[in-house]
């Protein structure tokens, strides 16, 4: 009988250990996955809006109430702090191995309600709408920005306006890392103004998941009028 538990603590303390990511956090998953539906928006308005606006807890509360699984709430509340207040909610994951990514739908959010995360590397979230990440400045510097910059005075990267549903391409990279191929889309000095193509970048990690920067890969052409 002490042999059969021990070996079944053997087998408990095996399945933890592949539950955590290389730096001993939880590896997020699947079971993370949940679909917001328009009742759940209308009743986290009715529970949070006046009497605890901003309330991350509160929000959870009605995830949780309207039938979202304990990872999925686990993982919101990881995301509001890594994010510093955003309230996002994981409706979208593609495994894979070292690094992993996830849709993210910010219900709250006036614009732009779909996030994309890659996950379980080093570090375990990152948020490729982060432009600070962008090796925006060798875009810059080259002829493809400079030729646009004549045609749109003010045209910058901005954060992509994903869909939730069209997964970047992941690639091999050098000594064996993996590379996503993620596109930014050019506007002309606001949310709202013209679009001049699209700026590609890779988001590049080693052998290990470990994060090693973005490359900048070239643009895409203007839209024909």
């Amino acid at each position: 009988m002490r042999n059969v538990r021990l070996l079944l603590t053997i087998v408990w303390l095996a399945g933890c250990a592949t539950a955590q990511s290389q730096d001993g956090t939880a590896r997020i998953g699947e079971s993370a996955v949940w679909q917001v539906s328009p009742q759940f928006l209308a009743s986290a308005h009715a529970a949070c809006d006046k009497p605890h606006p901003g309330d991350i807890e509160c929000l959870i509360g009605q995830m949780v109430k309207a039938g979202a699984p304990a990872a999925s709430a686990s993982f919101t509340r990881e995301l509001n702090k890594q994010s510093h207040g955003e309230f996002g909610i994981m409706t979208g994951f593609q495994n894979q191995s070292p690094v992993a990514m996830a849709w993210i739908t910010y219900p709250l959010r006036a614009n732009t309600n779909y996030g994309l995360l890659l996950v379980n590397g080093r570090p375990p979230i990152i948020n490729v709408e982060d432009l600070k990440l962008l090796d925006t400045k060798t875009m810059r510097q080259s002829f493809q920005f400079h030729d646009l910059k004549n045609q749109f005075p003010k045209v910058d990267v901005w954060p992509g306006d994903r869909d939730g549903k069209i997964w970047p391409t992941s690639q091999g990279g050098p000594n064996d890392g993996i590379q996503f191929v993620v596109s930014y889309p050019l506007l002309n000095g606001c949310h709202a103004c013209e679009r001049a193509g699209f700026a590609i970048f890779t988001w590049n990690f080693d052998a290990e998941g470990k994060f090693i920067g973005t490359s900048f890969q070239g643009m895409t052409p203007p839209p024909l009028n």
